[in-house]
C-alpha cells in the first residue's frame, strides 16, 4: 500500500504567504497634534472700568423737595391786585441751599407763596444770559430806549429815547441799581416785547420745576392795581441756583458800585441794595434784593466758600432790619449744617 501523500501542507503554506503579502501595513504612530496658537485678541483681558455716573444735577435735586404744590386758584388769589402786606416778621419763608448739590440745608416754610418783587430780574437775567451764550445777541448789542421804558417808574437809571447803550451797561443797570426801564429795554431788544419775554420766563420756570411761580413782568414793579409775580422762597432758590451754573452773571450781581453813564459830564451813582455786599462779606457774589409794599422785604444771597456755594432765599420781612438780622442768623445755621 503506497503512503499517502501530505498535499495541504504547501497549500497551506501559499495561503499564508498570500494573506501575509496582502496585510495592511500598521499604521505609523503619529504625534499629537499642537494646540493652535491663541490670536492676541482673543485672549480675555480685563474690563475696562465704567466712567463714574455724572453728579446729578443740583436743580432738578432741589426741585424734587417741593413739599407743597399750589393749586392755580391759590396763586391767582396771591396774584390779585389790591390786597395787603403779607410780610411778617422776621420773613414770611426761608430756604438755604447747596448750590453744588442741591441739598437743603435751612428751611423754614419755603414753600409758602409769596411776592418776589425786583427779584423777578432774576428770571430776566437768566434767558439774558442764555440768550448770550446761544449767540442770539452779544453784549456789545447796541439797545435803543423806547417810550415804554422811558416811562416806567420805581427804580431806574432814567433812560431817555434818545439814548442808546451796550447791552452789557443795561445788564449791570438791571441788576445793581435795580432798574425798571433797563429791564423793559433789555426785554424789547433781546425778546421783541415784554409780554413775549414773561411767555418765556413762565415757560423757563415750568421747566426748572418751579412749580408754584407765575411771572407777569419782567421786572416784578407791580403797584395797588396791576397783578404781581408769584413764588416761593424755594422756587426762588431753584431759579437761584440755575443761574449760579453760568458764572459769568456773577459780574453784574457781585458788583456794589459802579457808574452808569461813565462818560456822561455826571455820571448815574449805582449802588447796591444787598446788605452783605455792602458789608464786604467775604466770598458773597450776589444775587438780588426785591421790596414793595405788599410784598414786603426779600433777598435771594450767593456766598461761596471753601468750595461751597450757598444760596439763601429769605422772603416777606417787614423791614430792612429783620431781614438782615435773619439773615445772617440763616447763613450761620447753613454753612454749619454742609457735612
Amino acid at each position: 500500500m503506497k503512503p499517502v501523500r501530505p498535499i495541504f501542507v504547501p497549500a497551506l503554506l501559499g495561503c499564508l504567504l498570500s494573506l501575509s503579502c496582502s496585510r495592511a501595513p500598521e499604521p505609523e504612530e503619529m504625534p499629537a497634534p499642537e494646540a493652535a496658537p491663541v490670536p492676541v485678541a482673543a485672549v480675555s483681558q480685563p474690563e475696562p472700568p465704567l466712567p463714574p455716573p455724572p453728579p446729578p444735577d443740583p436743580v432738578k435735586q432741589l426741585a424734587a423737595t417741593t413739599g407743597v404744590r399750589h393749586t392755580a386758584e391759590e396763586i391767582e388769589a396771591m396774584a390779585a391786585p389790591g390786597k395787603q402786606p403779607i410780610s411778617e416778621a422776621p420773613y414770611r419763608g426761608c430756604i438755604a441751599v447747596d448750590a453744588d448739590t442741591g441739598t437743603v440745608l435751612v428751611e423754614q416754610q419755603a414753600d409758602r407763596l409769596c411776592i418776589p418783587a425786583s427779584m423777578t430780574k432774576l428770571m430776566t437775567l437768566l434767558l439774558v444770559q442764555e440768550a448770550v451764550e446761544a449767540g442770539k445777541v452779544t453784549l456789545q448789542d447796541t439797545v435803543a430806549v423806547s417810550e415804554r421804558a422811558y416811562s416806567m417808574g420805581g427804580s431806574q437809571v432814567y433812560l431817555d429815547p434818545r439814548e442808546s447803550f451796550p447791552l452789557e451797561e443795561l445788564l449791570y443797570a438791571l441788576m445793581i441799581q435795580s432798574a425798571n426801564d433797563a429791564a423793559v429795554a433789555i426785554a424789547e431788544h433781546v425778546f421783541g416785547t415784554c409780554e413775549a419775554l414773561v411767555i418765556r420766563m413762565n415757560r423757563r420756570a415750568a421747566e426748572l420745576g418751579m412749580v408754584n411761580t407765575k411771572f407777569a413782568t419782567v421786572h416784578g414793579l407791580s403797584g395797588s392795581k396791576d397783578v404781581a409775580d408769584v413764588t416761593t422762597p424755594r422756587d426762588m432758590a431753584i431759579l437761584s441756583a440755575e443761574l449760579s451754573k453760568h458764572p459769568d452773571i456773577f459780574r453784574y450781581t457781585g458788583e456794589s458800585f459802579r457808574l452808569f453813564r461813565s462818560n456822561a459830564p455826571q455820571p448815574f451813582e449805582m449802588r447796591t441794595h444787598n446788605p452783605l455786599l455792602k458789608e464786604k462779606l467775604p466770598g458773597c457774589d450776589g444775587l438780588k434784593t426785591g421790596y414793595t409794599r405788599r410784598a414786603g422785604y426779600s433777598i435771594s444771597v450767593s456766598v461761596k466758600r471753601g468750595g461751597h456755594r450757598i444760596i439763601i432765599v429769605q422772603m416777606g420781612s417787614p423791614d430792612k432790619t429783620s431781614r438782615d438780622t435773619a439773615l445772617k442768623t440763616v447763613l450761620s445755621e447753613a454753612f454749619a449744617a454742609l457735612p
